[in-house]
């Protein structure tokens, strides 16, 4: 029961011909008439394809069905993944399979061509500012051709696990492209769908690929401690067993085997505590496999007793699962001069935890336990693909924590989750009206990270409050979606009000006058424009005054509507304005910072700002407070957020930090890691005079691995 896909790996590494394939393929799963019919079929289809290693291709999707099957035992899936490039690369069609293997098989192979790859030529490079844009739309694709049927995922996360091992023929830059894509989309998804088997090969492999220096440096260790971390698992593991053995157990009823950590897990503990792998604890670590749960806990008690446990490392998830199914006791205890990681579950949790949702083919009869609401619950129809990835990607990297209500219901959020967040996982109306929290019965504030365990209740509110300064604190995907989307709706509103009161103040005449005006021109849905875009302001005024012109007999009004509209340019404002505007001032119960979105209204001769979003200022609109257009001016320092994965060395953050006082950027804040599973990097917000974008990135990429550089402006666009 130990590992069942780790040996498949190897086996299929070493095959080079057809037979080969076929062979390794029977092994995996029973030779049914069905599966011959398929194999045949699909060969006969690739006949006279070839890989870029030169291998003929069918070699390929058969592997990919030994794989497929070697996690699920499912005929239909291994089936569809013999057939999966038939449609994309031959000239049969959907209608073929389906007549020839029936409508199950033919749906999974239609949503597996759906998720048309990026071919190989037209891969981008490492460093192209499409990268995300590339992953977001592949990620996308994934997860909506497989809403109805998730099998689709398990199928094309086996398809990626072979490509992955078949990089080698391809050259570097693609090796890397390639590499990337499964690290930030195949990975978390295979995480999600709790199969940790194809997980932790999948980052294994993308690490190898675009940290090669870092995963050399750990495979050295590794292999020349190997002898030593052996003997000491084995020493272990023996002892364990007598000690299971006079507690009760019976010789044969269990199993104990011993493991190293994978390569890419140690590289980010490294990454995320600032340590080099000799200083890692818990490099060793066993599986206790039980048959029952109540065993589970009486062979956690076998070793809290024989030897001393670090309590602050016992974690729990048998009694509280984590969202993908995966249950098992997490312990960590010394033995001797060693500290060695246990985890403990039954052979059926172990099996959930290796293969996940593949565990369970039967799932679409309800019979999993593996909660897949996640598909459905993705806000992916009304945004952007940028904005859909930025959203999600959270959600899927982020290991889980489990929080409660007070009538002890168990909510799975990720690692770093606010109690706002929580509201929102209970009900989009609690959040909607959240106004305050207590956390393990202390009042709280909505922005409160949460801890595994804790016990929330949600205070509300009789209306909804909108807290669109937030949506950056948050981190899921369903919290950020819902916000962004009334928040949108409410300066859209806020907005259109504001239009009316600048055109009102602009002109000296009623809001009642502009908005008969507004009616007339039938420009009601556009109006909102005015207070977002100066051209279309401008257009405006011309347009108001023409048709002004043509009906007012009253020279005075006409003298009124022809005072000239001025520019006003202050500090870090530029306001626009037809009469005299001396000052700028802000009030004192928001506070803007650069680039959020702004208004002012014209007191006087002052302009006072107020962020776009703040209480009071609604309220000054709604009033018809006269109001002036305002823009943030670009003149000066511009905000970016950076993403950087430091080198594995002594004085590594010192070196970075110097390098960027060296080309003139002024930091504001600064974060190593962020608790999810690719927190390996080091964040930085800063600000430059530089607004060539391309140039910044250039200058960072000489000196450090760049994940990300974005723009604060665009990002505050985005809402």
């Amino acid at each position: 029961m130990q590992q069942i896909l780790e040996p498949l790996i190897e086996k299929i590494r070493n095959v080079k011909s057809i037979d080969e394939a076929e062979s390794l393929l029977f092994e995996t799963i029973k030779k049914s008439e069905q599966i011959k019919e398929a194999l045949e079929f699909a060969k006969e289809a690739h006949t006279g394809q070839f890989r870029k290693s030169g291998e003929p291709y069918i070699i390929h999707p058969i592997l990919v069905a030994a794989i497929t099957a070697a996690i699920s035992a499912d005929e239909t899936m291994a089936i569809a993944a013999l057939l999966h490039d038939v449609v994309e690369d031959t000239s049969y069609t959907i209608k073929d399979i389906k007549s020839k293997f029936g409508s199950d098989v033919s749906n999974l192979v239609e949503g597996l061509t759906k998720i048309i790859e990026i071919r190989d030529s037209e891969l981008l490079p490492s460093t192209s500012d499409e990268k995300l844009l590339t992953s977001a739309l592949t990620f996308r694709k994934m997860l909506i051709c497989s809403i109805e049927d998730v099998r689709v995922l398990v199928i094309k996360l086996c398809d990626r696990l072979h490509n992955m091992m078949t990089l080698d023929a391809l050259p570097k830059a693609k090796q890397q492209r390639i590499a990337e894509e499964t690290l930030v989309v195949y990975a978390p998804i295979a995480h999600r769908l709790g199969i940790a088997a194809i997980k932790n090969i999948l980052e294994d492999l993308s690490f190898y690929y675009l940290f090669p220096d870092e995963y050399a440096k750990i495979e050295n260790f590794l292999t020349s401690h190997k002898q030593d971390f052996q003997i000491k698992l084995n020493t272990f593991i023996s002892k364990v067993k007598t000690l299971m053995v006079h507690d009760g157990f019976k010789a044969g009823s269990f199993e104990i085997f011993g493991r190293l950590k994978h390569h890419y897990s140690i590289y980010l503990k490294m990454q995320r505590k600032g340590i080099s792998i000799d200083e890692i604890l818990d490099l060793l670590a066993i599986r206790v496999l039980v048959k029952e749960p109540l065993d589970c806990y009486r062979a956690l008690g076998t070793l809290h007793l024989n030897f001393k446990p670090l309590i602050a490392r016992f974690k729990d998830y048998v009694a509280l699962p984590k969202e993908n199914g995966y249950q098992t006791l997490h312990t960590t205890v010394f033995d001797d001069t060693s500290i060695i990681e246990a985890q403990i579950r039954t052979f059926k949790m172990h099996k959930t935890a290796e293969y996940g949702i593949a565990a369970h083919w039967k799932y679409k009869l309800g019979s999993s336990n593996i909660n897949i609401e996640w598909l459905k619950n993705l806000q992916f129809q009304n945004e952007s693909i940028e904005e859909f990835y930025e959203l999600v990607k959270n959600d899927l990297y982020s290991e889980d924590i489990s929080v409660f209500t007070p009538a002890g219901d168990q909510i799975s959020l990720p690692r770093g989750a606010t109690v706002l967040d929580f509201a929102y996982a209970v009900h989009t109306q609690v959040g909607e009206r959240a106004s305050g929290a207590l956390v393990n019965k202390k009042q709280a504030s909505l922005l409160t990270e949460l801890k595994n365990g804790d016990l929330v209740r949600i205070i509300t509110a009789d209306h909804p409050i909108y807290h669109c300064t937030w949506i950056d604190a948050v981190k899921t995907s369903r919290a950020k979606s819902h916000m962004r989307m009334r928040c949108n709706q409410r300066r859209k509103e806020i907005d259109r009000m504001s239009s009316i009161n600048i055109l009102s103040a602009t002109f000296s005449v009623s809001v009642k006058e502009i908005e008969e005006w507004i009616k007339e021109e039938g420009i009601e849905s556009q109006i909102y424009r005015v207070a977002r875009e100066l051209s279309f302001y401008k257009e405006i005024i011309h347009r108001f005054i023409d048709s002004k012109k043509v009906r007012s007999i009253f020279p005075a009004f006409l003298q009124r509507q022809h005072r000239r509209l001025k520019q006003y340019d202050f500090e870090n404002f530029i306001v626009y304005s037809a009469d005299y505007i001396g000052s700028i001032e802000f009030d004192y119960c928001c506070h803007p910072k650069r680039n959020d979105p702004i208004v002012a209204f014209k007191i006087g001769s002052k302009a006072v700002v107020h962020h776009k979003f703040c209480e009071k200022a609604y309220g000054l609109i709604k009033d018809n407070t006269p109001m002036l257009y305002i823009e943030w001016s670009d003149s000066k320092m511009q905000g970016y957020r950076l993403l950087v994965t430091l080198k594995d060395e002594k004085g590594a953050l010192a070196k970075f930090l110097s390098y960027l006082a060296k080309i003139d950027l002024n930091i504001i804040s600064i974060k190593l890691g962020d608790g999810s599973s690719v927190s390996n990097v080091c964040e930085v917000i800063f600000e430059t005079k530089s607004h060539d974008q391309n140039r910044l990135k250039e200058l960072l990429e000489k000196k450090f691995k760049l994940i990300e550089l974005v723009s604060l402006t665009d990002a505050y666009k985005q809402i």
